[in-house]
């Protein structure tokens, strides 16, 4: 549903955070966290897989999309490289200054404090390793920004309900979550307030997502 609604543009969104905080050949173990059916994760995997110590790790606290992420990940070959367990992001189960990128896609905005999960994925990064948050945006170029908005709100949670067979709150909860979520220069401050330098935003296809990269 991702896939469709966004018409794929989802996809060149984990590729070019890919590629902008890409992962270094023995520079250790990747996490992506919130990794849902764990699409960047598997980026993240084929990326790293001939490069030696670059394991990755996919967490989420929803047992249902690591069971469909499982799949992906048998039918991909990655049982060996890549591991997927069942955690909340506030509380994650891992020791200090672990990873060399920990990364989340559009499922932080999910997260119950927000803060505090921030500050547990800066946690277990390593020191000088990077922090890469992809979020959906709202663009602010007028007429876009109208345009998007009556999609966001009127069309796509129809289009949802009606093809996934789900309730309509289920797809109105995403433009509410993603209006709520901090944008721009208000959630760089949050990353820098939760120890991370050099944060950069990354803006895709004319403000819709946005990636955000510190360095710890």
């Amino acid at each position: 549903m991702n896939h469709l609604l966004s018409l794929g543009i989802d996809r060149s969104w984990r590729r070019k955070t890919i590629r902008l905080v890409a992962p270094q050949d023995g520079g250790g173990p990747i996490l992506d966290v919130c990794t849902g059916t764990a699409d960047l994760a598997l980026g993240y995997w084929k990326a790293g897989r001939r490069m030696s110590g670059v394991h990755v790790v996919g967490t989420d606290f929803c047992r249902p999309m690591l069971d469909i992420g499982d799949k992906k990940r048998s039918r991909a070959g990655a049982a060996d490289g890549l591991e997927l367990i069942e955690a909340d992001t506030v509380s994650l189960p891992f020791a200090d200054g672990i990873f060399q990128i920990v990364s989340a896609a559009f499922g932080l905005r999910n997260v119950s404090d927000l803060d505090k999960g921030l500050r547990e994925m800066v946690r277990v990064c390593r020191p000088g390793g990077r922090v890469a948050v992809l979020e959906f945006s709202m663009p602010r170029i007028w007429p876009l920004k109208k345009l998007y908005n009556w999609y966001f709100h009127r069309v796509l949670p129809r289009i949802g309900q009606t093809l996934a067979r789900n309730t309509q709150e289920a797809y109105n909860y995403l433009p509410e979550s993603v209006g709520r979520f901090p944008q721009g220069d208000e959630f760089t401050r949050q990353m820098r307030a939760a120890g991370l330098k050099e944060v950069t935003i990354y803006p895709f296809t004319f403000g819709i997502a946005a990636l955000y990269v510190g360095k710890k």
